[in-house]
């Protein structure tokens, strides 16, 4: 029934003549890796590329049309941009630099952070986040935490939903495949007068699915998946704009099969995650200021049930915010500030079963110029406050703050190329069980929150080198991380539990990529091939007590292959990516975690799609895409225990209007 209203809107739209958008077209510009690129996310505002010291990743609107990948999970998954923990059905973590996002409720005990928009997400599920309304992803690897808090430890990654521009446009689209995969997808985009929009509404169901080894792993079958983004906005004055974003992630149901060894054919997953921001931006045609103002609300909620031993949990947590910013930038300087607020209400069925997280912050970043801006040094510091409270007689109220700092430098000697150094702080405070709980685990005993408790830090310092010229794009980075104050579980003299403060890890590597656009080969063709190749290489990786390596950080990632397209409406992308060995615990054979090594796997994944241009003004047209994942029906798993699936096929059909 739901497609069918799909359908039936597509049809609405049709019949209202609505034309193309370039956002939406077949022949869409995407932005490419260069010293005049724009990024947002790691200074809070828009900067040239060149201008920044950290080390930023941009997966541009084009990479992500190009992508087998319905969610943000899979697509890093393809990039193989750190450690990727990928469980069935819809639950996905990243790490980077060693440090992990968290799957479970928030972002809150996660070192990664997942943002929307520049906002928190709520989550550090990547499964949660879809692709399909994204304009593009920006990475900062290594901290952040002077521009976002608490949890950018080890990266950020920020989703930036794609706005509206253009002549207004549709586009209905179908895939079908292995394993009864099915998804149905429309979704618009344009401008009418000072009016945007950009959205787009997407159904899918898919049953369980067989390994490489030809075997089912049963009830890992999702149904009901649905998934929707808004961006829209209107102009008022030149300059001025406030618009709604407006993000749905529902899942009916997806099994939880446990490990393929003991298979659980009933237990199953119900998800949600949504939000609303409503967003003022300002900025003058004339003067120095801008500014921005936003509000927003979500909730992500998890539901686990059992059927054979009668067994339910649920967890949900509501979160609203609120981000202020001013920015006065002449030629010469720019300066932001700002604050930030955020509240989490945490309701579980399981202990604590109520508690409250608030944290207000204010932040400074400057930038300076010198040398005709060849030389940008730039610095930050930032305030946080925590209240956290535990409700329900299972804990009390407590408070904390913390302040961090970072301070980098770009240098142009020569258009296309840039060096930087970079050093930064990134911190995860103490959730509200580890600073003010008191409630009982299983098996007896209490846990005891430890008011005294720190952050977790980090310190890390990078040395860097981008160069871009003649369609070569390649970039290298040094890094340092000193991790410190680990938070852990320790026993007290009652038989309770309770946190402190014991230990760190040193982690040092070396990041890369390269590719180069626009290679010719065959002459009198018009078939270019773009080669690319991505790694990190983590020469240190571990525990500064015992001197093991760290658990779920492989040694090694890299990704790589080749696009190639023509002018006639032809691409194609062929994609590895390589997960190195790393050291787990096994919970599959020993029932007490023993430390085993897991073993490296590439996965291959190939696209090839066709557009058939009907009017190439307004770029009306079909579109015939065929997805191979696992090309090489290889047995693999990101977390041992689960296997993925063997090779797949897709097949889809889309239509532009």
């Amino acid at each position: 029934m739901k497609k069918i209203l799909v359908l039936l809107a597509a049809a609405g739209l049709l019949a209202t003549g609505v034309t193309r958008a370039e956002t939406l077209s077949g022949e869409e510009k995407s932005p490419h890796y260069s010293s005049g690129e724009i990024v947002v996310t790691a200074g809070r505002v828009e900067e040239l590329k060149k201008e920044v010291t950290s080390s930023v990743l941009v997966i541009s609107r084009e990479e992500i049309k190009e992508s087998p990948a319905t969610d943000l999970g899979e697509l890093l998954a393809e990039k193989s941009i750190g450690n990727i923990q990928k469980y069935p059905g819809a639950n996905t973590t990243i790490g980077i630099r060693g440090f992990r996002s968290d799957a479970h409720g928030n972002d809150l005990k996660g070192k990664v952070l997942i943002l929307l928009n520049g906002r928190r997400a709520g989550t550090g599920n990547l499964a949660k986040l879809s692709t399909s309304n994204v304009e593009r992803i920006e990475i900062i690897r290594g901290p952040a935490a002077v521009q976002y808090g608490s949890a950018a430890m080890g990266g950020v990654v920020n989703v930036i939903t794609a706005k509206g521009k253009g002549v207004p446009s549709l586009f209905a689209q179908h895939m079908q495949g292995s394993d009864d995969f099915q998804e149905t997808s429309a979704g618009m985009s344009g401008t009418l007068g000072r009016f945007d929009y950009s959205g787009s509404l997407s159904f899918s169901d898919r049953e369980d699915y067989t390994t490489a080894s030809g075997e089912t792993y049963y009830n890992t079958a999702y149904n009901g998946k649905v998934v929707a983004s808004l961006n829209a906005g209107y102009e008022f004055l030149d300059g001025h704009r406030i618009g709604v974003v407006v993000n749905h992630f529902d899942i009916d149901r997806t099994g939880s099969p446990s490990y393929f060894v003991r298979n659980d054919r009933s237990s199953y997953i119900e998800e949600q995650n949504r939000s609303v921001d409503i967003i003022y931006t300002g900025k003058p045609s004339e003067g120095y200021w801008s500014w921005m103002a936003r509000y927003f609300v979500g909730e992500d909620f998890y539901g686990y049930r059992s059927p054979s031993i009668s067994y339910s949990s649920d967890r949900s947590v509501d979160q609203k915010g609120a981000q202020g910013q001013v920015t006065f930038s002449p030629e010469w300087l720019s300066v932001t500030a700002g604050f930030d607020w955020l509240d989490y209400v945490v309701e579980s069925t399981m202990a604590p079963r109520e508690s409250e997280y608030e944290n207000p912050a204010a932040f400074l970043l400057l930038k300076k110029g010198f040398l005709d801006d060849m030389l940008v040094v730039s610095g930050g510091l930032r305030y946080d406050k925590y209240d956290v409270r535990i409700d329900n007689g299972e804990g009390n109220h407590e408070s904390t703050d913390n302040i961090n700092g970072s301070v980098g430098l770009a240098y142009n000697p020569a258009d296309g190329f840039k060096l930087r150094v970079n050093y930064a702080d990134g911190f995860r405070m103490p959730s509200a069980g580890e600073l003010a709980g008191y409630y009982p685990y299983w098996g007896g005993g209490f846990y005891e929150g430890n008011p005294d408790l720190k952050p977790e830090k980090s310190s890390t310092i990078e040395f860097g080198a981008d160069y871009q010229s003649g369609g070569v794009t390649t970039s290298l980075t040094w890094f340092h991380s000193d991790f410190r104050d680990k938070i852990q579980e320790s026993g007290l003299d009652s038989g309770n539990r309770t946190w402190v403060n014991l230990g760190g890890a040193t982690i040092a590597g070396v990041e890369g990529e390269f590719s180069y656009a626009g290679m010719y080969p065959f002459t009198g063709s018009n078939l270019s091939f773009t080669p690319f190749v991505s790694f990190t290489w983590l020469s240190e990786y571990n525990d500064d007590d015992t001197g093991d390596y760290l658990l779920y950080t492989p040694e090694w990632n890299a990704s790589g292959g080749i696009r190639v397209k023509n002018e006639s409406g032809f691409k194609g992308v062929f994609t590895l990516a390589y997960f190195g060995k790393k050291y787990v615990q096994d919970y599959v054979t020993s029932w007490a975690g023993d430390v085993i090594a897991k073993e490296g796997f590439t996965v291959a994944n190939l696209v090839i799609s066709k557009k058939f241009t009907l009017d190439r003004e307004y770029g009306r047209g079909f579109t015939i895409t065929g997805e191979i994942e696992n090309l090489f029906d290889r047995d693999y798993e990101y977390v041992n225990g689960y296997p993925m699936p063997g090779r797949s096929f897709n097949l889809g059909l889309r239509v532009d209007i």
